[in-house]
């Protein structure tokens, strides 16, 4: 295909991923309360154990409006992972022979598969322990001594839960990046395995960067990243077992060919 074709197909699937954010940008506009109440519902949960009256302030006119925007965008993004992923896959195949395209099909649906497990543990295991974690600090004050109590900005916050939930999504694509690699030959499991010391550091480093500085979150990030490494580490061998039993069999081919050619 010549590359002026690539590059109106490329614009194409950019176009059709662009349509689809749009789309599901109003959409989710629409429904952005029902968002919003989703994505506090792990907070408002541990305070309603905890008693007492609390809510979530901005100190911004527009603020709460932008706060709303803020949800639609990072929803429709969220929500569009899967058909991007589609679209990628729709621009690389077509130069793909048909066993290519078969290798190639179970990460399509393993993508967006782990994309959302990734979102879904931060969320229902992470920011439960996070949030009992950071409100223990509180303090009802005493004699002389004014109390510490949470008044947490409503864009800050949800600033950090769309950050987490995305981080962890993205975090647990590890394992198909690192088979989709080996299917190149760039990595392997030996060259994986020589260098999981370092895979450990960079995963709590990671953590420490993409988390709230706190023990809890920063583990929670990165002992799934170090458990998804091992995994990947297996998913390669796989690969190279594969690889490794088609190379086998086109040498019989070619030995079986090489007799019928020197036989009488």
């Amino acid at each position: 295909m010549p590359l002026l074709d690539h590059l109106i197909e490329l614009r194409s699937r950019l176009l059709h991923s662009l349509i689809a954010i749009v789309v599901l940008f109003f959409v989710s506009y629409y429904f952005a309360p029902e968002l919003y109440d989703f994505l506090v519902a792990p907070l408002a949960d541990v305070l309603e154990e905890m008693g007492g009256q609390r809510r979530l302030i901005f100190t911004a006119l527009h603020e709460a409006f932008f706060t709303y925007i803020k949800v639609a965008f990072f929803t429709a993004l969220f929500l569009s992972f899967p058909f991007i992923a589609i679209q990628v896959w729709m621009f690389i195949a077509p130069g793909l022979y048909k066993n290519e395209k078969r290798a190639f099909a179970p990460f399509l649906v393993a993508t967006p598969i782990l994309f959302f497990a990734g979102g879904a543990l931060v969320y229902y295991f992470i920011f439960p322990l996070a949030w009992k974690f950071f409100l223990s600090f509180e303090s009802v004050g005493g004699a002389g001594a004014l109390p510490i109590q949470l008044e947490a900005k409503v864009d800050q916050y949800l600033s950090l839960v769309m950050r987490l939930i995305f981080a962890f999504g993205l975090c647990f694509e590890l394992p198909v990046v690192l088979t989709l690699m080996a299917r190149v030959g760039m990595v392997s499991s030996k060259g994986l395995k020589e260098k999981r010391k370092y895979a450990i550091v960079l995963a709590f480093v990671a953590a420490a960067v993409l988390t709230p500085p706190d023990v809890i979150s920063q583990i929670g990030l990165a002992l799934p990243t170090m458990v998804l490494y091992e995994i990947s580490i297996f998913s390669v061998m796989m690969v190279e077992k594969r690889r490794g039993d088609i190379e086998e069999d086109d040498d019989e081919e070619e030995a079986e060919e090489t007799d019928d050619l020197a036989s009488p």
